[in-house]
């Protein structure tokens, strides 16, 4: 019986579900209790030529000595596959199985693109090369990984309706039922939801370009968001910074993350460009400090002054050390709650029962997330500073974006205001003009 032992806890076994004279050969697979494959391997026999006590061909003929040697040499590929892969944490799966099968017979799979998800991966598997609106070459590591988790939300919805979603299928009555599976059974944010939609005009409109016929509902779509009124946005003050500063915090952990959080809330940069800054990114000019760093997802080469006292003595004195933003995220409220930074303010959290978001009141600690650092900067400059400077450090692409991020109305006066303050200093600076003056004496 050809039955391998695989490190003592592998089997693999091939096997026949039928007795015609073309039954598929099956390769089963087992690593343990839960991980049991099996995958068709791609080749057939008659199954009166097939050895129930060995669980290869017979070798009565040339041709099926030529298939038992191609299943022999396949066993020992997945064997050597497994050892490599499961060393290195690769997930054993069928999936795996099905590449590891067509990797030894050197087969290559030829891809449907009409089938929606298949596009997804074709446009990540082309990221590096693919052109961008702006005509710059290459997806930015951020819109791959977007990329990647809309497939798999795609993946999912398709194991829901059992069926493979193509680019035809996307009519308007589609797009509304997976709206309805997004919002209800998934319990997904409506602004997670609407950025779903966006995803899908985007690969549409992308597949259109490649002369793949697209539905017009599918290139149509927009995006949608939370009512500004129903968005609670929780940001921390210059005195809670100050506060935050002020408390000695008891672990090592806690401390790190106090560090990030002070420099994050005074720079204004997304997670990732924040937590990748190292002290080879400081620069010192007449006495100033500037952080220099190219933006992640903008690709924008962007220079941000440290005015804060407190944060100048951490950067040049105290440098934190480089830590994951989950990591921040798991200990940050902590740090909050040790300042105090408890005011009662409205916010949603999700109902562990039925995982719907429930609008409550607790104390700020609670909302506050990596997130907060962005949008604490934008929200405490806004007013104090030209908004086109706070954009130009933000990275956000117009005001009306920064506006919205920050949950703000656009000042109808403040470019007035701005030009009457301008006009002020202009008028300050001009040389003293002599006018002549007519008297009425003669």
């Amino acid at each position: 019986m050809f039955n391998l032992s695989i490190k003592g806890m592998a089997t693999l076994k091939f096997v026949l579900l039928n007795k015609t004279d073309n039954a598929q050969i099956y390769l089963r697979f087992s690593v343990n209790r839960q991980i049991n494959l099996r995958r068709k391997v791609g080749l057939s026999i008659n199954a009166k030529d097939w050895s129930t006590t060995t669980n290869l061909p017979k070798t009565n003929n040339e041709t099926n000595k030529l298939l038992k040697n191609k299943l022999e040499r396949l066993s020992l590929f997945v064997n050597e596959q497994f050892n490599e892969d499961s060393t290195k944490g690769t997930v054993i799966n069928n999936d795996w199985l099905t590449s590891i099968i067509d990797k030894c017979f050197n087969r290559v799979e030829k891809t449907d693109l009409s089938i929606f998800v298949n596009y997804i991966q074709y446009i990540i598997d082309n990221a590096s090369t693919r052109e961008q609106r702006n005509g710059k070459i290459g997806i930015s590591v951020g819109t791959v990984k977007n990329y990647r988790m809309f497939k798999n939300i795609i993946a999912e919805y398709e194991k829901t309706i059992k069926k493979t979603i193509l680019f035809s299928d996307l009519e308007k009555s589609f797009t509304d039922r997976f709206k309805v599976w997004l919002l209800n059974e998934k319990k997904y944010t409506i602004n997670y939801t609407g950025k779903q939609f966006e995803h899908i005009k985007s690969v549409c409109v992308s597949a259109s370009k490649d002369n793949i016929t697209v539905t017009n509902n599918s290139i149509t779509l927009k995006g949608f968001r939370q009512n500004d009124k129903e968005r609670y946005i929780h940001t921390l003050s210059f005195d809670d910074l100050d506060k935050i500063y002020n408390t000695e915090m008891p672990t090592p952990h806690l401390k790190e993350v106090k560090k990030w959080l002070l420099i994050g809330c005074y720079i204004g940069q997304r997670g990732g460009d924040l937590l990748n800054l190292t002290s080879n990114n400081i620069r010192i000019k007449d006495n100033a400090v500037y952080f220099d760093l190219i933006q992640q997802k903008t690709e924008k080469f962007v220079t941000i002054p440290v005015l804060k006292d407190y944060v100048i003595d951490i950067i040049l004195n105290d440098f934190p050390k480089k830590i994951s933003l989950n990591k921040i995220n798991t200990h940050i409220q902590k740090v909050c709650e040790l300042a105090k930074i408890d005011e009662i303010v409205k916010g949603y959290v999700i109902d562990e029962n039925n995982r719907k978001k429930l609008l409550t009141s607790l104390s700020k600690y609670k909302f506050i997330t990596s997130h907060s650092f962005r949008r604490s900067f934008a929200t405490n400059f806004y007013r104090k500073m030209p908004t086109p400077v706070l954009i130009g450090i933000t990275g956000h692409s117009e005001e009306k974006m920064f506006l919205k991020y920050i949950n703000q109305k656009a000042d109808k006066d403040a470019n007035a205001d701005a030009f009457a303050m301008y006009y002020a200093q202009m008028m300050k600076k001009e040389e003293p003009v002599l006018r002549l003056i007519k008297s009425n004496n003669h």
